[in-house]
């Protein structure tokens, strides 16, 4: 009984381990993929670059606001691949889009 306890943990920590390094990968890719497409005008920190704010003539290019915050993935998806205001729509994929939807959620934290 010992041992089917002590393989059962040993099984759940590889396959924790497993879905770590893929969440970690996709972080990774995300992170690629919003510092390529979103960072220029959003900042690498997503508080948004004022000198694209200025260029653009816009308010805010931050994406980390509370405001932000409360809208939900399916609201932020759509923008990402529509665009909005100024902001073109995306050419990445469905699944790099939320890549950075994902990525861009970690900055506000």
């Amino acid at each position: 009984m010992i041992y089917r306890n002590m393989i059962a943990a040993i099984i759940t920590l590889l396959l924790c381990t497993g879905l770590t390094q893929a969440a970690v990968a996709a972080d990774a890719s995300g992170k690629a993929l919003y510092e390529k497409s979103c960072a220029g005008c959003h900042g690498p920190d997503g508080k948004g670059n004022e000198k694209m704010t200025a260029i653009l003539g816009v308010k805010d290019l931050g994406i980390v606001s509370k405001e932000t915050a409360k809208k939900s993935d399916e609201q932020l998806s759509k923008v990402i691949a529509e665009g909005a205001g100024k902001m073109p729509a995306s050419k990445l994929t469905k699944d790099e889009q939320k890549q950075v939807l994902s990525y861009s959620r970690s900055l506000a934290k």
